[in-house]
């Protein structure tokens, strides 16, 4: 058992890390799309000084967390006698579909990254910051999932994360009007 409680630990914190590069990735996203629209030469060192961020974050900490985080669940899952007990319940099921989300989110800011890198500018600001709370997203229902377990009716989990979404997109629109009106004073 505490062979598993060692794996568990280092998954989670590879989790951790995971997430908090993607969060902050798609907050450097915002700040490389900004700098697209100010004056030379402010706008070549903001976007060379963005872009260095971005890669280091990228492949520094959130590509080799992403990878760590799930050798080390597959570790736990396969190998171990509690691991091999956890994918034989539902919920499980239902997290690693999760998890499969968080891996096409975190490909899709691959590829956002990607274009940023080469000075392709495809998506706004406020989508951007919109995009960011995908991850939030992903984060509470796998949390909730892993913490309930069979405690959870999955009725209201289903109400629960879509009220928990409206509420993420009712704070975007808040604060989008906020910004405006400061940007206009």
């Amino acid at each position: 058992m505490e062979y598993y409680n060692y794996l568990k630990s280092l998954h989670l914190i590879f989790v951790i890390t995971w997430f908090a590069g993607l969060f902050y990735i798609v907050r450097l996203f915002v700040y490389q799309i900004e700098a697209a629209d100010k004056p030379s030469p402010e706008k070549e060192i903001l976007q060379k000084q963005f872009k260095i961020m971005s890669y280091r974050l990228w492949y520094i900490i959130t590509w080799p967390s992403a990878i760590l985080a799930s050798i080390f669940a597959f570790w736990m899952l396969f190998f171990t006698e509690m691991g091999n007990a956890w994918l034989q319940m539902p919920w499980m099921h239902v997290k690693l579909g999760f998890v499969f989300v968080l891996y096409l989110y975190h490909l899709k800011c691959q590829q956002i990254f990607k274009q940023l890198q080469n000075d392709e500018v495809k998506y706004t600001t406020n989508f951007m910051r919109l995009w960011n709370e995908g991850a939030t997203i992903i984060l509470f229902a796998v949390v909730f999932l892993v913490i309930l377990k069979n405690a959870v009716n999955w009725i209201y989990g289903v109400i629960g994360i879509v009220l928990f979404s409206v509420l993420i997109m009712l704070g975007f629109k808040f604060y989008k009007r906020i910004r405006e009106k400061n940007s206009k004073k």
